[in-house]
């Protein structure tokens, strides 16, 4: 255990971890050694910042935990304090259960955590955050909480009612994150295409990105979690003017069959799925598309997976994710309905999908072998240099992997001729 030494260690989202940096800069504002790696904790102060979204992320968070008050009883560590979804919503039951733990705070409480272990409060802005991304990129969250009603999900009961936050406000961290050498932003919010719906009534995302561009310094937006249903198609014209905006669209679909959809409670069919689909290749030429399916929703049958498989091999994603559904306390879903699906035909029908998504990603892949494309560099390998194409978000999409070459350096953009291709790889060299 080393005295002076705050180990915070996130788990789950990028939302979360946007939380872990705002508080390691409010130890440091208050003279502590603050470290993000959960490889190497030995601090008198461990936090942990769990994930609840489903069943495999809750595991993971309780075995961190587990593990942690493991280090502590052989004094490895000092005292160990758990915030974030997790927290927020067991933490009664957990309190019990794990009596280990020096104190438990929420999704939205976990600033008292420094002034319960330092006596006094951290007088830096309420947005500062120290950095464990790459210098060169950064998420940037523009809003809490979530009004959408589907089924199966336990967000909203983790999070609350959807809370924008104000465009200066946003602005301001944007820009001062731009200050500090970053380059590419990810914007990042439960449901970006709900923003400003609370604020004055009406979808202010595409004037939100518009004004991000013009900020100096920033080169690349992205735009993570939307919501096909009311989607503010203004969006669309901003992306396909603005050099500046990634031809990117992280946006979870969830499934195709109309039965699935309405039992999910979507508010969306498969026809106009399609036409969403279709419309944002028409009006953003080049799109790339993320989404994520679920498979063994309540009322999946045989014949509503083949039709998702079908939809799949049409739709042609160029960026695919995929899980089994996990029944959530508190949500319809788990109140509604019976989980009718045997796990291992959930496995099942997710490994077919996963096998059917990674032929297209390696067609969709070596179809980009000669073309020439802006890579920026996010690190160095001893052979390689590895970077993102605007089609790729960090550390759930491909990388580049870019010849050696003198002069590159990590966190510029270059233009990379693509010699090869896998399925989750690209392969190149800096044209000159």
């Amino acid at each position: 255990m080393i005295k002076g030494r705050v180990d915070i260690i996130s788990l789950g989202c990028s939302k979360n971890l946007i939380d872990s940096e705002r508080l390691m800069a409010r130890f440091r504002g208050v003279g502590f050694e603050v470290f993000h790696d959960a490889e190497k904790v030995r601090g008198e102060i461990v936090i942990i910042n769990t994930c609840g979204f489903i069943g495999d992320a809750k595991e993971e968070s309780i075995n961190m935990i587990l593990e942690v008050a493991a280090m502590k009883k052989r004094r490895l560590v000092g005292k160990v304090y758990v915030m974030g979804c997790l927290g927020e919503r067991y933490r009664k039951e957990l309190k019990q259960e794990i009596p280990e733990v020096d104190g438990w705070y929420g999704k939205f409480d976990w600033g008292g955590i420094l002034e319960h272990c330092a006596g006094r409060v951290c007088e830096c802005g309420e947005w500062d955050r120290e950095l464990t991304t790459p210098n060169h990129y950064a998420y940037l969250k523009i809003a809490e909480g979530c009004d959408r009603t589907c089924s199966y999900c336990a967000i909203p009961l983790i999070t609350g009612k959807y809370k924008s936050r104000k465009v200066d406000e946003i602005l301001a961290e944007a820009k001062q994150l731009a200050e500090r050498g970053v380059k590419e932003l990810e914007l990042i919010a439960q449901d970006l295409t709900y923003y400003g719906l609370d604020l004055e009534h009406r979808n202010m995302l595409p004037e939100l990105v518009t004004k991000i561009s013009e900020i100096e310094g920033i080169r690349w937006i992205r735009l993570h979690y939307a919501y096909p249903t009311h989607f503010p198609y203004d969006l669309l014209k901003v992306m396909r003017k603005n050099a500046k905006v990634c031809p990117y669209l992280d946006v979870a679909l969830q499934h195709c069959s109309d039965h699935i959809l309405s039992l999910m409670r979507r508010n969306i069919c498969k026809e106009e799925t399609v036409m969403f689909i279709e419309r944002l290749r028409r009006e953003v030429p080049g799109i790339c598309i993320r989404t994520t399916l679920m498979v063994g929703h309540p009322g999946e049958t045989e014949e509503d997976f083949g039709e998702l498989l079908d939809f799949v091999r049409e739709m042609r994603f160029e960026r695919m994710g995929a899980f089994a559904y996990s029944e959530e306390e508190g949500t319809y879903s788990a109140i509604n309905y019976k989980d009718d699906v045997p796990e291992e035909e959930k496995k099942r029908r997710l490994s077919l999908l996963m096998e059917e998504q990674q032929v297209i990603s390696e067609e969709v892949n070596r179809a980009r072998i000669g073309s020439a494309t802006d890579v920026i560099i996010d690190r160095e390998e001893e052979k390689w240099f590895v970077g993102r194409t605007g089609w790729d978000s960090p550390e759930v999409d491909c990388e580049v992997f870019v010849e050696k070459n003198d002069g590159i350096k990590v966190g510029e953009i270059y233009k990379v001729e693509i010699t090869d291709a896998s399925e989750f790889e690209l392969f190149g060299k800096i044209l000159r």
